[in-house]
């Protein structure tokens, strides 16, 4: 399987979280509930960033450099990953849900740049064979993190 392949899946099952906490916030009821929904994102996102940044942004770098773009990329996985962790240390209830919908919109424009933008472009500069070894890698890394 392709990491494009990988990455497109990941990110439809958290378009289906983020619909569910832009639903669920507006009925929650204490500082707890926010931060608990904001650490379950941040438990995902951060190894999706991560492999991201690790596996698939590192050989695209030459084309986002060319784009201006190199370190617009890291720079959103870090912005989203420290409002995720300010929720944390939120002692509002109101500011909680703030920052954490806040991180949920800039994960979403986040997303829907790499799949109008740098899917594509990976799938048009990389081969396939790459794509495919890629996908593998991401494999051997989910299986570590699973022992």
């Amino acid at each position: 399987m392709k990491i494009t392949d990988v990455l497109r899946a990941e990110h439809a099952v958290f378009h289906n979280l983020f619909d569910h906490i832009e639903a669920t916030v507006p009925r929650l009821k204490t500082l707890a509930e926010v931060k608990l929904l904001a650490a379950v994102v941040e438990k995902v996102h951060g190894p999706h960033s991560q492999t991201e940044d690790d596996l698939f942004i590192e050989p695209l770098e030459p084309y986002f450099d060319q784009m201006g773009q190199r370190e617009t990329f890291h720079d959103e996985h870090e912005h989203i990953e420290a409002a995720l962790l300010k929720v944390q240390k939120t002692k509002t209830f109101k500011d909680a849900k703030k920052i954490l919908l806040n991180a949920i919109a800039a994960s979403r424009k986040h997303f829907d740049k790499e799949e109008r933008i740098v899917f594509p472009l990976a799938e048009r500069v990389l081969k396939a064979k790459t794509l495919s070894e890629l996908g593998k890698q991401w494999l051997h890394r989910r299986e570590v993190e699973a022992k």
